[in-house]
């Protein structure tokens, strides 16, 4: 029987929103073991000048304990 944590992580991009996803896996997968999935909770930008600056995503990580 497997058994599973969700931690929630924050993470942001000035190149796109695929790319926040990814810094935000990799960061998770870097420091977490068995890393299995995510769920995108939040999508939320910030702009400047009229013009989207940072892509952030808000995104709950699964892992299944050892």
């Amino acid at each position: 029987m497997a058994v599973a944590k969700v931690i929630e992580v924050t993470a942001g991009s000035s190149k796109g929103l695929e790319d926040a996803i990814e810094q935000g896996m990799a960061k998770a997968s870097d420091t977490l073991e068995n890393v299995e999935g995510a769920w995108i909770q939040d999508i939320k930008v910030t702009a400047k000048d009229g013009k989207i600056s940072e892509w952030r995503v808000n995104m709950k990580v699964t892992f299944v304990l050892n």
